[in-house]
């Protein structure tokens, strides 16, 4: 099955306010609709209302931090959205960032990979209704059960931007789940997963043909994400350190415009896709016929742009419907 994604909630409205748009999204061909964890919503609110708005759409959370809830917290809410969606729930987990888990949730960072590692083999077992007694190298469960377990267990999927993550994800997840790539990169990460694993991966699209608005937006979003040590070490490990150092290093220096001077078009173009509406829809296929199983439209919405609008014309169908 081809599949074609979107990121939900959708930016500028109310979660409230997206019922019809979500309803309409498996006319449009899209398959999937997956939601983040940062700072706006969390990660399931958004899911729980498309399963009784959309019955259709496969439902992914990319991803739930695993420091920022308890393992049996976490076993819980996977649990109650396999409830409401059983057999087409991907229940996505990953480290997050030192800035999230820590600076906002006062929780130690550490040893992320063996946490996600810890995290994901107990959720395998407590989502098929084990009782799980574990000393785990960073958390310890005992005699924990689910009341009422899933009867068709979700899917586990696991954030991985680098080779040892990725190799996580492919040997014991059903899926990785990466972002900040070109179609070009795709072929990398694939060559480390297998061709077994699915990948899954959210890709911010701007749909404007004025190029350089889009890049005005795309630098802003690029000198967010590549600052981050775990997105610099995945540019870094794609062949793009040499040429996002100096921006990186005009951040380190608090020289905020200093720093968006020095992201150069071709990064952008890279890495956020953009232009008119079906230019968008080719480039994202793109990433398809490079190796991407599962592509997420992020959408950032350009100025003026009407988000109802938008998602129509970028369904896969080109806003055609059935």
């Amino acid at each position: 099955m081809e599949r074609w994604g979107i990121t939900l909630p959708l930016p500028g409205m109310g979660l409230a306010e997206q019922r019809d748009i979500v309803a309409g999204l498996p006319a449009l061909g899209y398959t999937d609709a997956w939601t983040a964890e940062v700072n706006g919503t969390d990660a399931f609110t958004p899911l729980i209302l498309a399963a009784q708005w959309a019955s259709e759409l496969r439902l992914g959370t990319a991803i739930v931090p695993v420091y920022t809830r308890s393992p049996g917290l976490l076993a819980m809410s996977g649990a109650t959205l396999a409830s409401l969606a059983p057999g087409r729930f991907v229940f996505g987990i990953g480290t997050s960032s030192p800035v999230i888990v820590e600076q906002w949730n006062g929780i130690e960072f550490a040893q992320p990979y063996q946490r996600v590692r810890d995290t994901l083999r107990f959720l395998r077992r407590a989502l098929a209704g084990e009782k799980v007694t574990e000393e785990y190298p960073t958390f310890r469960v005992t005699g924990f059960r689910l009341e009422a377990a899933p009867a068709d267990p979700p899917a586990l999927a696991l954030a991985a931007l680098r080779p040892q993550m990725i190799k996580l994800a492919a040997a014991e997840a059903d899926a990785a789940i990466t972002n900040w790539l070109s179609p070009g990169d795709v072929p990398t990460v694939r060559a480390v997963a297998g061709p077994g694993c699915e990948l899954v991966a959210r890709i911010f699209v701007c749909p404007t043909p004025d190029a350089e608005v889009a890049r005005a937006i795309g630098r802003r979003m690029v000198a967010a994400y590549m600052t981050v040590p775990a997105y610099a070490a995945f540019q870094e490990w794609l062949g793009r350190g040499e040429v996002l150092r100096p921006m990186q290093e005009a951040w380190a220096a608090g020289d905020r415009r200093g720093a968006l001077e020095k992201i150069g078009d071709e990064i952008v173009d890279d890495l956020v896709v953009h232009g008119s509406p079906e230019a968008c829809r080719e480039r994202v296929a793109e990433y398809q016929a490079c190796g991407l199983n599962t592509p997420v439209i992020a959408l950032v919405t350009p100025p003026g742009g009407e988000v109802a609008a938008l998602v129509r014309e970028l369904g896969r169908f080109g806003g055609l419907g059935r």
